[in-house]
């Protein structure tokens, strides 16, 4: 960032690491977790179930939070600068094709299923459909993720425990530890509860509620409204247990890099350490996000802080850097669809 005073060619200003401010999201089933991992208070004294820290849409959009380009959306960055920010995947996207997350699921979320790219009957207009992934970053006493269907169970098994009350019965689970990485492929139906987790997703609000065990929204008195039929139409009933998947280790000095997820929609690695390492890459986007630790990014002769639940968006002119940790770091790196 300049500090001379003199007037900066605005093309320039898009060249740095960009800081965003977390957008808090209202939710029955959130508590108030996310306090202790993002700086930026909660507000109110309600459950807090979502901070959405990177999205680029018209009714949460996120705004860098300082710097010559603060206060601007990253919509209004990708309109300005496209080739400075995507670098070669400039033009692939008419807007950032990821919404990145940390959630807060105190109580059990809707048992629930997105729809995938080529279900155009069920998608509004302008929307994709959603393949998820979660980090656990902390696990409850009563921690617990479905996804996925217990074998052999069909669509009409899955309509009759609806109408039963045991849809849960059908769906697969498992009890998550702190680490876990779990890709949840859109199709696929599921909930969690008791945990804090990353989601990275693609760039899409759709979500179609099988059930809602029960829950009742205390604002309004009512249990939330279902869509049994959607859900039932956008499941894969292919789709079978989904498991924590297996880290790929592909460094291990000066960092210790994992590869947790690499799938059509992004790829994201989990970064450990304390002594200096590279991060981003030339000529391509990619996002940090700090969970554990604190440190600082140096690029082109410039220092940006970097916090636990910090997120930082690494344009694709600002290429590689180098991340100098405080202590003990772990940042999760985040690239777009090639």
């Amino acid at each position: 960032m300049s500090t001379t005073g003199k007037p900066r060619d605005t093309t320039q200003a898009a060249l740095y690491p960009l800081r965003f401010e977390p957008i808090y999201q209202y939710r029955l089933w959130g508590g108030r977790r996310l306090a202790d991992l993002l700086t930026a208070p909660l507000p109110g004294d309600g459950p807090i179930g979502e901070a959405w820290v990177l999205s680029d849409r018209a009714d949460h959009a996120s705004r860098v939070a300082d710097g010559p380009l603060k206060g601007r959306t990253l919509g209004q960055l990708l309109e300005q600068f496209p080739g400075e920010v995507l670098g070669e995947l400039a033009g692939r996207f008419s807007r950032f094709p990821l919404l990145l997350k940390f959630l807060d699921v105190r109580e059990l979320l809707s048992l629930q299923v997105h729809p995938a790219d080529d279900r155009k009957d069920l998608l509004p207009p302008g929307e994709t459909g959603k393949t998820e992934a979660w980090v656990v970053i902390e696990a409850g006493a009563k921690s617990r993720i479905y996804a996925g269907l217990k074998p052999g169970t069909t669509i009409d098994d899955l309509r009759r425990a609806v109408a039963s009350g045991v849809v849960a019965d059908n769906v697969a689970s498992f009890v998550p530890q702190r680490g876990d990485g779990v890709l949840v492929p859109a199709g696929t139906v599921h909930s969690l509860g008791d945990v804090v987790v990353f989601e990275i997703q693609e760039n899409s609000d759709v979500t179609f509620r099988l059930d809602d065990w029960g829950h009742v929204d205390p604002k309004t008195g009512r249990p939330r409204e279902l869509q049994v039929d959607q859900a039932l139409s956008a499941i894969d009933a292919s789709q079978g247990a989904v498991k924590p998947v297996s880290p790929v280790v592909e460094e291990t000095a000066p960092v210790e890099r994992e590869l947790l997820f690499d799938c059509d929609y992004f790829r994201l690695w989990r970064l450990r350490g304390q002594s200096p390492f590279a991060v981003g890459s030339a000529g391509a986007p990619r996002v940090l996000v700090c969970i554990a630790g604190t440190g600082r990014l140096e690029h082109d002769g410039g220092s940006y802080a970097a916090g636990k639940g910090d997120v930082l968006l690494l344009p694709a002119a600002v290429g590689a850097c180098v991340f100098q940790p405080s202590g003990p770091v772990t940042l999760l790196e985040v690239a777009l669809p090639q």
